[in-house]
């Protein structure tokens, strides 16, 4: 059956929401859409998100004509967004190399910390932090580049979402690359929606983890684990 005519009015952002909305696919703040942009459509949808963007500066009643400092903040904010802070929701993920374990290695591997940056998608407020990564692997399990890691943190993280959620992202992601016995996550970090607003508490941080496999079954591993972190936070 063919697909109805696209409205030739209708935006950019109509356009990628129809594709999404017709492949009963999800599209939350923390989701990746890349599949569903065709050529062209992310520098169109800069140009969009520009526009948007100076109606908010608009409503905030900020004189973008005779301001020289935010005359071209739409612009700025509309790049920052696309192209740095969101974007691991607009681009596929970096390509990873794999290789087998020829070696069989079974032994504990610690990955971190990696700087991590994110924000948080109730106030689109930083998020900054460190991360850690546990792997057991097995005869079976793909190893990857040790910078592969950092990479594919930062995808993740590119996104507006909460801490939670997002290391749960990054362990999925790594069980299915590297196909370990077990996998651990740890991330400590900072959240300016709380230093910057609300409570503006300077002090606080958030420490949470993912375990998975062999990490959540095996206490002693699990010990092993957090021991050896505690030595480099």
């Amino acid at each position: 059956m063919s697909m109805p005519p696209m409205p030739a009015d209708e935006s950019v952002s109509a356009r990628i929401r129809r594709r999404l909305v017709e492949a009963r696919r999800r599209f939350h703040a923390n989701d990746n859409i890349a599949a569903f942009i065709e050529e062209g459509e992310l520098e169109a949808l800069l140009d969009e998100v520009e526009g948007k963007f100076k109606g908010v500066l608009d409503s905030l009643v900020i004189d973008t004509d005779s301001d020289h400092n935010t005359q071209e903040t739409a612009r700025r904010v509309a790049k920052m967004y696309l192209t740095e802070v969101f974007r691991g929701r607009f681009v596929e993920p970096p390509p990873v190399t794999e290789f087998p374990n020829a070696e069989f290695l079974n032994e504990l591997m610690i990955v971190g910390p990696i700087t991590v940056r994110s924000a948080c998608s109730h106030h689109f407020c930083p998020i900054m932090g460190r991360l850690w990564i546990g792997l057991m692997p097995n005869e079976h399990s793909n190893l990857i580049g040790l910078s592969k890691y950092s990479r594919l943190a930062e995808w993740v993280m590119s996104r507006p979402q909460i801490q939670e959620e997002a290391i749960a992202q990054m362990a999925t992601l790594l069980m299915d690359k590297v196909r370990p016995d077990g996998l651990a996550v740890v991330m400590e970090a900072d959240h300016f929606c709380m230093h910057w607003r609300g409570v503006k508490d300077n002090d606080t941080k958030m420490i949470n983890s993912v375990m998975r496999g062999s990490f959540l079954k095996d206490h002693t591993l699990r010990a092993e684990f957090l021991a050896l972190l505690k030595l480099s936070m």
